[in-house]
């Protein structure tokens, strides 16, 4: 805020947009303006420039329910200069689904990701192990102590999630309950504000099928069998998905290596725990060793850690790329990140206690294609202990992801 006039928070709904929006206004000691209050929404709408000037700065909770309100925004800053800290906005669909809102305040606005908490902001540590593998990849895997969790206390944490709503539930009954409910209330409710869907059980189908292919390769035409929509729709149903936050792409990265052949984004659930409920995927039945859920936790296992790693890298201080890389052979790495240097740390996920050499094989390759750019390759497992297992190749528990590196 004391640089940007308007930041834009935006995510998944229930993440805590709304509680960090009235703690900011508790601290500015400025009332936040609630456009999920039909009463509050109706006044607006009949006087969206005055009710744009009332305070400064400007605290708007779920701005798409009256987008005309980002014309009196931009009236404003045109009229007293683009100060920063003018306003704070969140919302719960995409910014660019709404045409008005890709230009109504263009230069003048700063994106921020909100995604669900990550197992850092829950367990209270600092989550900072990619600036240290980045930094000294070696020593810091050697001041790892050894791992004391266990698959079980991980397959909670897998299946519980990061939304605030459901990490509070005091069961897992009323968990999965809360899961229902969202996911009933988000294609109900918020995709007829993005697109009147008169097929909202298809949305809710599709939105089924694409839980299952979580973490794979995104198969639109498998995506598509038994829904009898046409391909156009299809695809603009899967993007109203991504537009609602319940799901989200993974692009391919590393276009310019000779090895490069797919060039497909992968799929995530936004959450694993929804992953998990959509899935059916519970703690006693990974625990049984129940061989469907075995596989099952693979999957959701990747979604996990993809979604762990959004989150650390969203608060870095530069801006990276990441994406999935997959060769011609079929050699997979699940998580790539570029810094503005060219540097790269890459990521394997794997769901047993130990992992073989065949295993880091698209870590090997990925590391030969990039020579000196490739700083550091790990292999997440649900094992113990943390250790160089070659050049430039570790092994880690999966806990080293959110425990503080020393």
């Amino acid at each position: 805020m004391e640089d940007e006039p308007v930041i834009f928070l935006h995510g998944p709904r229930s993440v805590g947009k709304s509680t960090l929006l009235l703690q900011l206004a508790d601290n500015l000691s400025v009332a936040v303006i609630d456009l999920d209050d039909p009463v509050v929404r109706d006044a607006v709408k009949a006087g969206p420039v005055s009710a744009m000037n009332d305070s400064t700065p400007i605290l708007l909770d779920e701005y798409q329910h009256v987008p005309e309100v980002l014309d009196a925004i931009k009236a404003r800053l045109n009229r007293e200069g683009s100060l920063p800290g003018t306003a704070v906005l969140t919302g719960s669909t995409r910014f660019d689904t709404l045409p008005r809102t890709a230009q109504a305040l263009t230069g003048r606005l700063h994106l921020l990701n909100i995604w669900p908490l990550s197992q850092g902001e829950i367990w209270g540590s600092e989550e900072n192990l990619i600036p240290k593998l980045l930094d000294d990849p070696e020593n810091t895997v050697a001041s790892l102590p050894r791992s004391d969790s266990t698959r079980q206390e991980y397959v909670a944490r897998i299946v519980t999630g990061g939304f605030p709503m459901a990490i509070s539930r005091s069961s897992n009954v009323s968990r999965n309950r809360w899961f229902d409910d969202y996911l009933m209330q988000s294609i109900e409710r918020d995709s007829v504000e993005l697109v009147r869907i008169r097929q909202r059980q298809i949305l809710q189908r599709l939105f089924s099928t694409v839980a299952s292919q979580t973490a794979q390769i995104l198969n639109v035409s498998k995506v598509g069998a038994g829904l009898e929509i046409d391909r156009k729709t299809l695809e603009s149903y899967l993007r109203l998905l991504e537009d609602l936050y319940l799901v989200v792409r993974l692009p391919a990265w590393g276009k310019t290596l000779r090895t490069r052949a797919n060039s497909k984004p992968k799929i995530h659930v936004v959450d694993s725990g929804l992953a998990a409920r959509v899935l059916r995927l519970s703690l006693e039945r990974v625990l049984s060793f129940d061989a469907t859920a075995i596989t099952v936790l693979g999957n959701v296992l990747e979604t996990f850690v993809v979604g762990e790693l959004r989150k650390q890298i969203s608060w870095l201080d530069e801006k990276v790329l990441c994406g999935h890389w997959r060769t011609s052979a079929d050699d997979e790495v699940d998580f790539v990140i570029e810094f503005d240097d060219g540097s790269v740390i890459a990521f394997e996920i794997k769901a047993g206690e130990r992992i073989t050499g065949a295993e880091f094989r698209g870590l090997r390759k990925l590391r030969d294609a990039l020579g000196n750019r490739f700083i550091a390759g790990v292999a997440f497992t649900m094992g113990s202990r943390s250790y160089n297992y070659e050049d430039r190749l570790y092994v880690m528990p999966l806990d080293r992801l959110w425990r503080t590196v020393p």
